[in-house]
């Protein structure tokens, strides 16, 4: 029997910005089997800085969740094969010697602003695009970075951990920075490498960054006091880096055939793109602020960010705190029996971006372009799904021409998969099928790479989307009128 043959088990922790999980996946190479372990909700919390109150994330919450779902695997699995962490990018953890110096900032507070300003002053945007290959984004790590250098917050830390990687630490007790998302820090080389000069011109300190690893590299076992607390048989399980960006996770779960396809991984952003072999770095992609992400295995996701179901969660958080009693699923079910709105928003309008009423805004952006905005909340779902996909469908033809990739499928991943509405909007405004599904794409790819680094499974990306094609068969929408 090849080492390939053995179906075995491993764990993926998946955090995304609204949600987290551990699921428990049983792998070979004619099994995939995703079971969830645990699930929790990922709220931030706003702590007060001096003079203003500052957006951070419950890390310490969220590590403490995940024991609890890894604790729930070892009793299902005691014999379970690895461990793998992804998460959502830019943001981090700064520590000094090895002690966290502070919950890390969510990328939607505010203070990333002032780091754009000292940036921008020392690097002209267009050679931090032809570096870093990045869309330009307020949030991106090197801004935040800056807006703590300013203010003194980097004179006592010597690491920089983006949360994927600090909460490998606190399972391993080994410091590294995985490759996918540090991609999205701005700040490597387009060879994959810490960009020493452009982290010196912008006066970090070099000595803070990790030492880079690849997605299927072992890290190494559970500290000691962690394997004493969970009852996993044996030497308990390795610890392994996956594509710890959860988007890159996802598109190892994407069962495209990438020559033809493009992407669209929904949740609480809309990561739309191509996934192609070398970057793109061209004039025409920095002003379409289409963005060149490292993908497992070399890849390039080559994608546009869009405000995703960001603008669904955050309404309907507004609508009930006004006292509305609805849901998401009676709105949509409301939302669908409407005619298609003729007068729609710009779903990538930075004024989105922060939380609070988000319909106000939405009503705000209609009154500025003399157009009228829904009167009710479901007239406001259904003009934020068309929205959404006309958004999705523009940047899928975008990406297609500006990366030469004849786009004839869409398929869409990730908890938007599940949203019908969405799903036919997006066919029919982009003129092509869509394949949704599979939902937790994220967990599958965390799992896929887990079990490839192990040797329960042989072969390359297109081995692993065609085992999830087998498993997980997706619902196709066509576009109206086919």
């Amino acid at each position: 029997m090849t080492a390939a043959s053995r179906t075995g088990a491993v764990a993926a922790v998946d955090l995304g910005a609204t949600s987290g999980r551990v699921m428990h996946a049983r792998v070979g190479a004619d099994t995939l089997e995703l079971t969830e372990a645990a699930r929790f909700v990922n709220t931030p919390v706003r702590l007060w800085e001096g003079d203003r109150p500052a957006l951070h994330w419950n890390l310490a919450g969220l590590f403490t969740s995940i024991l609890e779902g890894l604790g729930s695997v070892a009793r299902t699995e005691p014999g379970l094969v690895a461990v793998g962490v992804d998460s959502w990018a830019v943001d981090y953890g700064l520590l000094r010697r090895g002690r966290l110096l502070g919950e890390p900032y969510h990328y939607r507070d505010e203070r990333s602003e002032r780091g754009v300003e000292l940036v921008h002053a020392a690097v002209a945007p267009d050679e931090l695009y032809r570096e870093g290959g990045l869309q330009f984004l307020p949030f991106n790590s090197l801004y935040q970075l800056a807006a703590d250098h300013d203010v003194g917050a980097l004179e006592g830390a010597d690491r920089f951990l983006l949360v994927p990687d600090l909460v490998t630490y606190w399972l391993t007790g080994i410091e590294q920075a995985e490759r996918t998302n540090a991609s999205t820090t701005g700040l490597l080389t387009a060879e994959g490498r810490w960009n020493d000069d452009l982290i010196e011109r912008l006066g970090l300190p070099r000595g803070v960054f990790a030492p880079l690893v690849d997605a299927g590299s072992a890290v190494g076992p559970l500290l000691p006091s962690l394997a004493a607390d969970l009852p996993f048989g044996g030497a308990g399980p390795t610890v392994t880096a996956v594509g710890s960006h959860d988007t890159a996770s996802a598109v190892v779960a994407v069962p495209m055939d990438a020559s033809r396809a493009a992407y669209i991984s929904c949740g609480t952003w809309g990561l739309v793109g191509v996934e192609l072999e070398h970057r793109v770095v061209s004039p025409e992609g920095r002003a379409a602020n289409f963005t060149n992400e490292g993908g497992v295995d070399g890849r390039v996701r080559y994608l546009h960010n869009v405000m995703g179901l960001w603008l669904l969660s955050e309404s309907l958080r507004e609508w009930q705190r006004r006292g509305l009693h609805v849901t998401l699923e009676t709105l949509l079910a409301e939302a669908a029996g409407l005619p298609r709105p003729t007068d729609l928003f710009d779903a990538d309008d930075p004024r989105f971006l922060a939380p609070g009423d988000l319909p106000s805004r939405i009503a705000d952006w209609f009154a500025e372009h003399d157009c009228r905005a829904p009167a009710s909340p479901a007239g406001m779902v259904r003009v934020i799904v068309e929205s959404l996909a006309d958004a999705f469908a523009r940047s899928v033809r975008r990406a297609s021409e500006l990366s030469g990739v004849p786009v004839d499928t869409i398929h869409v991943v990730g908890g938007g998969a599940r949203n019908a509405l969405l799903c036919q909007a997006t066919a029919d405004r982009a003129g092509v099928p869509v394949l949704a599904g599979p939902v937790e794409a994220t967990a599958l790819g965390n799992a896929l790479i887990q079990a490839r680094a192990a040797g329960l499974l042989d072969g390359d990306l297109e081995t692993l989307r065609a085992l999830v094609g087998r498993h997980y068969a997706p619902v196709r929408y066509e576009p109206a009128g086919r």
